[in-house]
This record gives structure tokens, sequence and C-alpha cells, in this order.
């Protein structure tokens, strides 16, 4: 910094060279004017730019002189200085008004120095700084007054502080000069090279010059994977389709990238990827024709079924198409069948190797030519896999059914039919078939019913309804052809009736699917559309499962799922986290659990059931089941996302970090949830806190409706399903005596999850085993309050864990009584004054070490930290007032330690 005194200031400021204590020669300004009074002695700088700096730092060295180090100038000696800045867009002011300066400070020394210390050559040089904030113009000018000290002015360093040049999640953010005294300076970065914004990446740059925490990220862009703050291209060999994918991919079977920065991987020729393949699956090819064919003529009906194809091409959706020739003159002859040939269910797009052919002519020769396809059989250009069975049909009789006529006035779930008998049968008629099936649905579903009279009641249909009906008859010969069809529709008002026909016999056949018929004596559940009221059908009152899952779950396309990371081990199998791409709208993160490979058809049939209950379910508290995927391997349950996972580990994690209103807001979900489901009459009987999740808004769902609960008979003695147990701890006292589970049993299952919610995950009754639990409800003992528990909410445990179960409130109560303390929080200012942590009945264990107490609380990951602050006895810790930083963790320990005080350190803890 040049500084200068112009002359028009009467100033006593020298400018000497000095040596310093290394004999290095040093240029100082001096005053020690201290003989006479009233100095008024002025040092002023050239014009400093301050280059955008809002706030500026001054750092001045100096030696000042001990007043009582000289004789004679008692009243006139100052050991103090005084300095000022003038802030000016001009910079050659040449003269500027001692009361247009602004005082930055009054300094004074720290180290003073006499006569002696010079001679000595002992230098005592002090260092002060200050700083100006707020300038706004093009600089200032500084000055120092003396008022009569002796000091040497040694050295004036003016700075200012900026945030240095940094990369950040793939964002440069340039120097940035700080801001005034505590602003902070936002700054935007930009992406580095090959990377795009994924979120607008910005960070702020501190007072003191730091950068706080980043906000947003750029990511690599499609052919780029992020390494060490910069975007490398992809590597031959490897891929990345997506700018959000992390990291470049090896390329899957039978593809290959052989240049570098590849968006995709290139099928090997004679492979192919569908268009709606995720770019992450092997190239696949068409299959190899289907295997041993073989037909069962029945008259003009023939049933064709054939092995799958050895070689599926890769792929799991593989379908049969089927092309029918009729064949005259020994088959020299042949011609396309027509449209008078019916496929039951369908003759292009099977799913299942079977299929049934009806009203072919009879004594006569069909060729059927059977095709396997799959994703990619359309962009091969080569011949698809085909296999070829020749058909001779059998001679028939006039069986024809004619005249299907509508009997009754339908109803609105119900057709009577009657019809007209063969006029020419080939033997007796032993009974008749009626086929129906929804209008333009007959590939999907389609029924087949019996009955040995001329007219049939077909119930169970839907209301409003357009349905097809066909009927044909059976004699000792074999089947005829299918009469004429006839088109009705069931009404639109009427209540439901069901009519039963004593002469109408019910057969269905494989091909085809239909609900379960259902025992009216059986107890069960089932939907009643009704006003509002919708309950819950259990899965197992299905004929056949299988249409349970389709009647309540939607297929999901496997190549719409990306599977991203494995998150967790489910009963059945792996459970994953990763995209599900939704037709029409962006992709949605999901939980995907998975059926692990080797499974059995009940393995298979239990798995699904939870998404055939799941998909029931529709409630904002209540996990949603987005789909099932069943149509290949592995299969799958596809959910919504919960990002928090677990509500007892999500509690743990954050011990002592929500506000009781928190708290409870998470209870009401979890009850407005368990309403929902008491009002579908479904009983969960696993209500837990680790069966609750929790998304990223803190929202609590209800989830895990597996089915098997099964009580063994060992020591534990607890209720399990294929895959874990289920404490007895969260069990009412009559669902472990007798069974009977019923929402009422629900509700004591609640009072627990609210008792592990206030606790912040604790388990219930310690380490209790299941046997002392049981006993001790029985004789009346219930769970305490958890520390800092609101009275209120204590008492709603506690009515909860009613032994009567008529005695414990509904769900819908429940969720009343939390809305009412949400709307007053005061409510829950009084605390209940028992301590979780110092009343359990439990058998008393002992503990010797600090250690051992740390991990009875479960507090080991504090070991650490007592034995480096020397808490290493139990009697040490009686004193104790080290910190921790959870606030619930600090009551817990604390709690603790007031449990031992009372006890003594030596005694049962």
């Amino acid at each position: 910094v040049k500084i200068t005194h112009p002359s028009l200031y009467h100033s006593q400021w020298e400018e000497i060279s000095v040596m310093d204590e290394r004999n290095t020669p040093m240029r100082t300004y001096q005053v020690c004017s201290v003989m006479e009074a009233n100095q008024n002695n002025w040092l002023r700088t050239r014009h400093i730019s301050r280059e955008g700096a809002q706030r500026v730092y001054i750092e001045i060295k100096f030696t000042l002189r001990d007043c009582n180090s000289l004789p004679g100038v008692s009243g006139t000696c100052k050991e103090t200085f005084n300095m000022y800045y003038y802030e000016s867009n001009n910079a050659n002011l040449w003269f500027i008004k001692e009361s247009q300066y602004v005082k930055i400070d009054t300094i004074a020394a720290d180290e003073s120095f006499t006569q002696v210390d010079v001679g000595d050559r002992v230098l005592k040089l002090n260092t002060e700084v200050r700083d100006i904030s707020n300038l706004s113009k093009k600089g200032f000018y500084l000055a120092f007054q003396d008022l009569g000290a002796c000091i040497a002015l040694v050295s004036v360093r003016v700075f200012y502080k900026k945030c240095p040049l940094t990369v950040r999640n793939l964002a440069q953010f340039p120097d940035t000069i700080t801001g005034g005294e505590t602003a902070l300076v936002e700054v935007h970065g930009v992406c580095v090279n090959a990377s795009e914004e994924f979120e607008p990446p910005k960070m702020y740059c501190s007072a003191d010059g730091g950068w706080l925490v980043p906000i947003g990220r750029c990511v690599c862009k499609p052919g780029f994977e992020e390494n060490k703050d910069i975007c490398q291209p992809c590597r031959p060999g490897t891929y990345k389709a997506s700018a959000t994918d992390a990291y470049c991919t090896k390329c899957p079977p039978h593809s290959s990238s052989p240049h570098e920065q590849a968006m995709e991987c290139i099928c090997e020729k004679g492979f192919y990827r569908a268009e709606t393949d995720p770019r992450s699956m092997a190239c696949t090819r068409p299959p190899s024709a289907p295997e041993n064919p073989i037909s069962s003529v029945n008259e003009t009906c023939v049933t064709l079924e054939w092995s799958p194809p050895r070689d599926t091409g890769g792929r799991g959706d593989i379908t049969y198409s089927l092309h029918c020739r009729k064949c005259s003159g020994e088959g020299k002859k042949c011609a396309p069948c027509g449209s008078s040939v019916h496929f039951v269910p369908r003759q292009f797009g099977l799913s299942s190797a079977s299929v049934l052919i009806t009203d072919l002519q009879p004594d006569s020769n069909y060729t059927f030519t059977i095709e396997s396809q799959n994703g990619v059989s359309d962009l091969s250009p080569t011949l698809r896999g085909t296999v070829v069975i020749n058909v001779t049909t059998s001679q028939t009789g006039e069986n024809q059914v004619s005249h299907v006529v509508l009997k009754e006035r339908r109803s609105k779930d119900s057709v009577t039919l009657a019809w007209q008998g063969p006029e020419r049968p080939n033997g007796a008629i032993v009974e008749y078939e009626v086929i129906y099936y929804e209008k333009n649905q007959r590939e999907q579903n389609y029924t087949v019913l019996k009955t040995r009279s001329n007219m049939m009641t077909v119930d169970g249909l839907k209301p409003g309804t357009t349905y097809v009906f066909r009927v044909r008859a059976r004699t000792d010969g074999g089947y005829g052809t299918y009469g004429g069809e006839i088109e009705l529709e069931t009404s639109h008002e009427g209540k439901k009736k069901i009519v039963e026909n004593a002469t109408t016999h019910f057969c269905f056949r494989h091909c085809g699917y239909i609900k379960a018929k259902q025992d009216p004596d059986e107890e069960k559940m089932q939907f009643q559309h009704g006003r509002g009221s919708r309950t819950y059908i259990h899965p197992h009152t299905y004929e056949d499962p299988n249409q349970a899952v389709r009647d309540f779950a939607k297929e999901i396309d496997a190549s719409n799922i990306r599977i991203e990371r494995v998150i967790g081990a489910g009963e059945f199998g792996e459970v994953c986290s990763g995209r599900l791409r939704v037709q029409g709208k962006r992709e949605i993160y999901v939980a995907i659990k998975s059926l692990k490979a080797g499974y059995s058809d009940k393995q298979r049939r239990d798995f699904l059931s939870e998404a055939s209950i799941m998909g029931q379910f529709d409630h904002p508290n209540i996990i949603r089941l987005e789909g099932v995927v069943t149509k290949c391997k592995p299969v799958m349950i596809i959910t919504e996302f919960m990002e928090n996972g677990s509500l007892d580990t999500f509690l743990k994690k954050h011990d002592g970090q929500f506000t009781v209103i928190q708290l409870v807001g998470m209870l009401r979900g979890v009850a407005s949830g368990m309403k929902y489901l008491s009002d579908m009459s479904y009983v969960h009987r696993d209500l837990a806190a680790r069966n609750i999740l929790v998304n990223s808004n803190l929202v609590c769902k209800v989830s895990d409706f597996g089915l098997s609960r099964v009580l063994e008979d060992d020591p534990e003695a607890a209720y399990t399903t294929r895959g874990g147990k289920i404490p007895i701890r969260w069990t009412a006292p009559e669902a472990i005596a007798y069974r009977k589970f019923t929402s009422a049993s629900d509700v004591w299952s609640y009072g627990i999850v609210m008792w592990e919610v206030i606790s912040y995950g604790e388990r219930p009754y310690w380490e209790m085993s299941n046997q002392d639990v049981i006993k001790a409800i029985d004789e009346g003992y219930r769970l305490p309050a958890p520390m800092d528990c609101p009275v209120v909410l204590h008492q709603l445990m506690l009515d909860c864990w009613e032994k009567g179960r008529s005695d414990r409130p509904k769900f819908g109560q429940i969720v009343t009584i939390l809305d009412k303390l949400i709307r007053n929080p005061a409510s829950l200012r009084e605390l209940a004054n028992s301590s979780a942590w110092s009343d359990p009945p439990t058998p008393e264990f002992s503990v010797s070490t600090v250690d051992d107490w740390l991990d009875t609380i479960k507090m080991g990951q504090y070991k650490e930290n007592f034995s480096s602050a020397g808490y290493v006895s139990l009697d040490s810790i009686l004193y104790i007032s080290m910190g921790v930083t959870l606030a619930g963790h600090q009551k817990k320990i604390l709690s603790s330690v007031q449990s031992l005080q009372t006890q003594g350190t030596h005694v049962q803890v």
C-alpha cells in the first residue's frame, strides 16, 4: 500500500529505513512527538481499488513505545492511534477533510517496547486486523491518526476474501468474491465437458470464503461417465444409454460397441432388440419351431397341443399363431379355411401351447401350421420357426342346434335361454354345451356350461353388458357343430338375484377362466357394490388363484421396468428399487419384489396372493400396487417406492429429531390406513413399525399383506410366516391364546406401534423373552410411557391394550382422537411421569463395565467417546457431563445414569 502525507497536514510522520533482527532493510513510517500536547498527526494512503469486493480486511503491523519508559511525558504520551477510511470514486483526491473520514477503530498494542529493548534488538511487532463492510464505490483511502504516541508503522496489507474456483457434482463454480458481513453470494455452476444439467447446480459463497453444500447437479451425457469431476467417454465394449445412469455398463450378451462414446450396443448378426426392449437387455433372436405337436379329434372339433420351442431365442415373450388350410384331393389342393372356423381362445398371439378348433367340416382334411414367435420375430428376415400337423375330421350326424331364443325377461345379472334340439340327431342326445363370452372379449375370457335340458339360466353376469351365446349338442357319437349365435344384453336395473336351475350342471374348460363359485355357507369376504361399501375378497375363495391376480392386479410388460439396485431381501426373493415407464407419463420410482428361481407352484401362488390383496386397496396410507409381471420370469410385484424405508429403522436413524406433532402426524396416517382396511373387513395380523413404510414427505403407509400366520411350538412361541417370525410382543392376547384375529387385535398392535414411534424405534418389552411377555400381559402389566410421552398418547395406548376386545377403541375413533390432538397442540404438553427406560418388568441383568452398560442400553456407538473422555468405570459415569449430539440419545443415556444412581453402581441394572 503506497502511503503519503500531504503537506497540508501538520504531520510528524517520517519515512525511515531500519534493520530488522535479521539485518534486513525495512521501511517504516514513524512518529514520536510525545513531548508536546495536542498532537494530531495524519498519514494517508493513495486510492485503493476495491475490485468488486464489498468487504475488505486491513492488516497492520507496528511497534509502539511504552510511555513509562519515556521520562517527563506524563499527560502527553499516548499508547494508541486511530485508523480511518474514506470511500470515493475519485482516485486522485489531494485533500480530504478530517470530518469526512469514517473511523474504523482505535488501535492499541499488545506488546510495547522500551529503549532497552531496541538496544537489545528485540523487536516486539504487533499485528492487528480490521475490516470494512458494505463498500460500494470504486475504492477508498485509509488514514492513520497519531494523537501523541511513539509508533512505527511497519506494514499495511489490504485484502479481500473469495471462494476459489472449484468443481462439484460435475459443475464448475468460478472464483467468487465474498459478499457483505453475513450475506451469502448465490453462484450458478456451469456443467463441465460432456455433461448436462439434471437439476440446476448452484452453491453459496460464504462471507469467510468457503463454499456451502452444493444444490443440484450435472450428469454425464449418454455415452459418457463421471471420473474425478470430468465426463469421459465410455470405452469400447461398454455403453451408457441415459444421462441419469451413473456409469458406463458392459454391453449385454450378443451385442458390442466397437467405438468410444456408445449410447447403446449394436446387436450381433442374427440377433435383434425390439423397440420396447430396454437398452440394457441382451440382444435376442426368433425362437425355433414348436415341438411334439399332437391332435385330438372329436368329430368336427380338434384340440391341438405342442411343446414350447427348444430355443426361445433368449426371450420370455413366446406366443403362437396358427394357420389353417382345408385340403382336398389327397392334400394336393389346399385353400385357407376362412372365417367359418373358430379358434378358442384365439388363433393368433396364443400364450399357452394348446388350442381348441371348432366348426370344421366333417370328414375333411386340414393342415395346421403352428408358428412360434417372440418380440423380435418381425425383425428377422429369415423364416420363422413352424411345425405342420395334418388332421382329418370324422363323420358326424345332424347334431346342430337351432333357434336359440330368450326364454324369459333378462335381469341385471342373468338371462334364461331356450333352444330346439337337432332335427336329425346322430344318436341319443347326452347333453348340451353352452359357450358364452362378453362381446368383443372372446379371446380373453369365455365360459363353457353344460346341461341335459334344452333351457338354461345363466347368472353371475355383469349389468348392462352384451354377451354372445352359442349352443351345441353332444350325442354318443360326439359333438355336433355350434348352432347360430345370439347376442343378449343384461339390464341396467334391478337387484342381484341368483337363479338356480336343478337341471343345469357346470363344467369349466381349462382353456378358459371364470371366477370361483362361492359356497354360501362358507365364511368368506366378497365385494359388495352398494352405497360406498366395498369389502375385501380373500384370494383363497377363488378356485383359480391366478384369476384373483388378473382381477385385482395390472399386468406390466417387463420391458417397462428397469431394476437399478438391490435394497433388501423379502420372503420369496430379492427386493430392488428401479423405475417403471408408464405410457403417456414420466418414469416413476418403484420397489420391485421378485420371486427367486426354483419356486414351487404353491410358492408362486403365495407370492402373488399379496398382490391380489394389495390390488384391492386404494388409500393414501396403504402401499400402492403398480402391477405384477407374471408372463415372464422372474415373476415380480411392483409397488410404489418409499424413500425412507421401514418406520422402525427410520426412527432409529433420526432419534429425537422430530416434534411431538410430527410423530402424532405419522401415527395419524397409520391409523387412517388401518381404518380403511378395517372398513373393508380386512384384518392385517402383522401390524408393526417394521411393516410401515415412510416416503420422502414423511407419509406413513401400511404394507406387508402376506397371508400365512402359523403359531409354532417353539420356546419363543412366535407366529411365523415363511421368511420370518412375528414376535409375540405385537400380538393381542386373544390372538395368541385362541388365534382370534380381528380388527380389535389390530388395534392392540397399533398401540404397540404408537409406543415404538414415541420411543423412536425402541424394542417393545426390551429384552424380555416372549414367554415373559405373555405372562406379564396376562398378569395385567402394560408398557410404561416412553420418555417425553404426552399423557394423552400413553392413555390412548392403554386403551388399545384393554384385555376385552370390545373395550378397545375402533380405528375410526383413534383417527378422530389424533385429529383433535393435532388441532390442539396444547393438549400434548403434559408429559407422563414414568420412563420407558427405568421400569421394565424384566429379570435383572448385571453390568460391570462402561462398555457393558452402553451395549445394554444399545448405545455402543459411543464407547470411544466415553473412553477418550476418561469415563472408564461405572462410578465415573454417575457424574457424566460430556456431550452426545442426538437429543434422543442424550435422554436415553441420562435416564439410564439416573437409574444407576438410584440402584448403585455395583448392583443389578
